[in-house]
């Protein structure tokens, strides 16, 4: 009995790797890809930080960050698997939030007010094309300046791996993973599309937030486990407590 993880390349790689070394057999269906959109560095832009909600933000624009003036600048990342992004990417000085576009706010904040980010100077934020939260316009209501350049977009996977739907059609899947509501939602459709809908929704579907179970309970799953917290481990925790149940 396998795990099916959906989460995108190269991060469905690592997340596979991270469950067969728990034990876990494991499919992978990748269900959004990444494409890079071009990049604009400014070098006479007088930015402050540079903030970044999404590892893939830095992975389609890594090429073209070489020897820019931005690396130099504090680099504050949503967590620590962005900022590690952040620093393979060439950013120095990189400060992590705990996980969530509302934390990494609350840390521009607190910087802000500790005096180590000037909110005269601006913000340069390196986002996706679908965001889930308006974290630029909420930083503005604090008296930043932001300046949001998109610098990729996930494309959905219409769908599944031939090898994936004959597992679901075998019963050889005990549990599917969920990063997204967008990958959560391209699953669902390619799932419909390959007649597995069903057979799908009737297992577990672990999830790495609220607001992706919410896609998943939509569709008709049953069995729908949350993580506690935003992150892999929980994720982890949340699949063993599923498959116990």
């Amino acid at each position: 009995m396998a795990v099916l993880v959906t989460r995108p390349h190269p991060d469905g790689e690592i997340t596979a790797a991270s469950l067969r070394a728990r034990g876990f057999a494991v499919l992978s269906a990748p269900m959004l890809r990444l494409e890079p959109l071009p990049f604009r560095d400014d070098e006479d832009a007088d930015y402050g930080a540079v903030i970044a909600t999404s590892a893939n933000a830095l992975r389609g624009i890594e090429p073209q960050l070489a020897g820019s003036m931005l690396l130099k600048l504090p680099m504050f990342a949503v967590g620590e698997h962005t900022a590690d992004a952040a620093r393979h990417a060439g950013f120095t000085n990189v400060i992590a939030a705990k996980g969530g576009a509302a934390t990494l706010r609350d840390l521009v904040l607190e910087r802000a007010k500790a005096k180590k980010l000037k909110k005269a100077s601006r913000l340069l934020y390196l986002a996706g094309a679908d965001l889930a939260r308006d974290l630029a316009g909420e930083l503005g209501e604090q008296g930043f300046t932001v300046v949001m350049q998109t610098t990729y977009r996930m494309v959905p996977s219409k769908t599944l791996p031939r090898e994936v739907c004959e597992a679901f059609v075998a019963g050889e899947i005990e549990a599917v993973l969920h990063y997204s509501r967008r990958s959560a939602r391209a699953f669902l459709d390619a799932a419909r599309d390959g007649g597995v809908e069903i057979t799908a929704l009737a297992l577990p579907q672990c999830c790495i937030s609220a607001g992706v179970a919410a896609v998943v309970r939509e569709a008709g799953a049953s069995q729908v486990a949350v993580a506690s917290s935003p992150d892999e481990n929980a994720l982890f925790e949340a699949l063993t407590r599923a498959l116990q149940a």
